[in-house]
């Protein structure tokens, strides 16, 4: 079984689909972390952001792994890092990366590379993956598919908490204004744009806990494994 969790930045993917995980003993798979890891590589190469091809070749080349044994360096709920031997769980969350791997998600050819990645990662038994296109593109036959949201306001706060709590400092505006225009990106590339499946159930978490919405999501796979079937 394959569980998807999509959405926008600051909506709650990353903390729900890893307890989610947890609490099913499932595989947690965090399919953004992936693409930040391509952007890391390819600002510390010098790669132009906007050479698709070189990008691509780039991106399937990385030896890239995420292991979800435990919690990033940061503390929060994002999947630990490696390029080779080198953890880089806290660069790939950096400003730098957030602010560019939007664009470098966008060309095909990353995006072919990383969802071969995905595919083959998610093949391996049960998984709860989470990303943007998850749903969609990458596992679009998944029993379970969630859309997370929540009001621009409540992502900005988290994601400010977030930052603070790995001593960056931003304006909650600031914050606001970023995640809007990385939505207007994401949501309209040509390829694998971020939207809600067509069949996947959506949850506003902006005044959920974190608990409430796990246990919304677990019921799903349960209702979902007892039709043997998708929701």
């Amino acid at each position: 079984m394959v569980v998807t969790v999509d959405g926008p930045a600051g909506s709650g993917k990353s903390t729900i689909a890893r307890r989610v995980a947890t609490r099913l003993g499932f595989t947690y798979l965090d399919t953004g972390a992936m693409y930040r890891a391509v952007t890391l590589a390819a600002l510390e190469k010098g790669v132009p952001l906007g050479d698709g091809p070189e990008l691509g070749r780039l991106a399937s080349r990385l030896q890239l792994r995420l292991d979800d044994a435990g919690p990033a360096p940061s503390g929060e709920s994002q999947s630990r890092v490696f390029l080779g031997p080198r953890d880089v769980s806290l660069e790939v969350r950096s400003p730098e990366v957030t602010a560019a791997v939007s664009e470098v998600s966008a060309h095909a050819a990353v995006r072919s590379a990383m969802t071969e990645l995905q595919r083959r990662l998610a093949g391996r038994g049960q998984t709860v993956m989470e990303g943007r296109d998850t749903g969609t593109v990458v596992w679009p036959e998944a029993e379970v598919k969630v859309f997370l949201t929540a009001s621009p306001e409540e992502r900005a706060r988290r994601r400010l908490l977030q930052l603070k709590a790995r001593g960056l400092t931003a304006e909650q505006e600031q914050v606001k204004r970023e995640m809007l225009r990385r939505d207007a990106w994401d949501s309209g590339r040509e390829v694998a744009p971020l939207r809600k499946a067509e069949d996947a159930v959506e949850i506003d978490t902006s005044h959920l806990t974190i608990e409430q919405v796990v246990e919304r999501v677990v019921v799903l796979v349960k209702e979902a494994k007892a039709k043997g079937g998708a929701v």
